[in-house]
């Protein structure tokens, strides 16, 4: 009984410790200081408007998904 409440406690930490970084790569890419590739058109001035779309893109199904995760429970 001990191992599957251990687990749980890890599973919510490594659930919340995924929601906390995609919000901080989403907001990164919203921000500018993290970047897309080149090969993704990164480099070009369109790259910096693509990378702040799938920064939105990353920021929004996150929470979405994580609000229907905290619904489930």
């Amino acid at each position: 009984m001990a191992k599957q409440n251990g687990g749980s406690v890890l599973h919510l930490l490594a659930w919340f410790t995924g929601v906390v970084v995609s919000l901080a790569v989403g907001n990164g890419l919203i921000d500018g200081l993290l970047g897309l590739p080149t090969w993704l058109g990164g480099a070009t001035t369109t790259g910096m408007w693509i990378s702040v779309a799938i920064g939105w893109i990353v920021v929004i199904t996150t929470i979405v998904s994580a609000v229907m995760a905290l619904l489930k429970k």
